[in-house]
């Protein structure tokens, strides 16, 4: 079978760069690679393993003989753009919020729902979930299918990076200038986010959560079960990469801290790290460049009946965007869903 031919949109950004980059790690078999951004970045130069591509325009790109798009220019470009790409016959995986809830896109994360892929048909989009999500359903799918959860409640600790380049930017030069006692002038964040905690990522609802925490409870749903209960609180703290989670889950049916590790331990993308002494759980700058959804601090929660508290950290940049949609690129080539369009010799 000849390669794909596979254009990021988005190539000059964090995650454009994660997707390029992790590509070339895991040998997904190309033809060709096509590095798409905005007019005003038209010719700089981004990586795809030894290879250095220059940027074309997005906007004007003919996908006509594209199989691929992993889009990562944000929600309004994809509700523009996306629709005509899929009509070329191109597959575009989003990772902006913009087709997420759309009944006619499949969102998913292939560990969790990878038959839901199969949608794509409808409109040649499939989404991406949102980072804090992603990590998520990956650690509550093995449980749900052993004991069926009732509740979630999940409270997240965000890195920066989750607010793309400027606002890690802004955490860097805010740290700078707590040392030299220079002027910290929040931009990117309502507040000093250096040595700092948010309680707010993107805008509030009508009913006091933020977007951010909307989309966990909405997108879980979706992907893994409409029935399941959850609330979250989202927190955007001082650290550059890897999204971290405190989770606490009620279960319909009785299920041990135990057999949790032992579930997790064998459920793919999950790797548990769960030594109760002093440093046995794993940090989010210890899953910084790492592909796991990380579990420690696996124990039952006496407090309700069927409980479990669980500690989940990932890379966002990597299961939380750019990773999840080379999986799904894997997952359309490997079962034979999706096929190289024919191409001259």
């Amino acid at each position: 079978m000849s390669g794909y031919k596979v254009a990021i949109a988005g190539a000059t950004g964090n995650v454009g760069r994660e997707m390029l980059a992790i590509l070339a790690e895991r040998r997904f078999p190309v033809s060709e690679v096509v590095a798409l951004a905005s007019s005003r970045s038209i010719g700089r130069e981004v990586s795809f393993g030894d290879k250095t591509l220059k940027c074309k325009e997005l906007e004007k790109y003919d996908f006509s003989d594209v199989d691929i798009c992993l889009m990562s220019a944000g929600g309004s470009v994809s509700k523009e753009l996306s629709p005509g790409i899929g009509a070329k016959g191109c597959v575009v995986i989003d990772n902006s919020s913009a087709w997420r809830m759309d009944p006619d896109v499949p969102l998913v994360v292939p560990e969790v729902n990878a038959e839901a892929a199969r949608g794509f048909v409808s409109k040649y989009i499939i989404a991406n979930p949102n980072c804090s999500t992603a990590q998520l359903v990956v650690a509550l799918k093995p449980l749900h299918d052993k004991a069926t959860i009732r509740r979630v409640v999940v409270s997240t600790y965000q890195s920066v990076s989750g607010a793309g380049k400027d606002a890690m930017d802004e955490l860097f030069s805010q740290t700078r200038a707590v040392f030299t006692t220079g002027a910290i002038e929040p931009k990117k964040f309502p507040k000093r986010i250096a040595f700092n905690l948010i309680p707010q990522i993107d805008v509030f609802m009508d009913d006091g959560s933020t977007k951010e925490e909307w989309k966990m409870v909405a997108e879980t749903k979706k992907i893994l079960d409409p029935k399941i209960k959850l609330t979250a609180t989202c927190v955007r703290v001082p650290v550059f990469i890897s999204h971290s989670e405190a989770v606490n889950v009620e279960f319909e049916r009785p299920i041990s801290a135990d057999e949790a590790r032992a579930i997790l331990s064998s459920a793919p993308g999950c790797l548990v790290i769960d030594r109760r002494e002093p440093g046995g759980y794993i940090t989010p700058h210890e899953a910084a460049g790492e592909d796991a959804t990380y579990i420690s601090r696996i124990r039952e929660d006496p407090t309700i009946d069927n409980g479990l508290n669980f500690w989940c950290v990932s890379d966002n940049l990597r299961k939380g965007a750019a990773l999840n949609a080379v999986q799904i690129a894997e997952l359309l080539a490997k079962r034979g869903w999706l096929k190289p369009k024919a191409r001259a010799a």
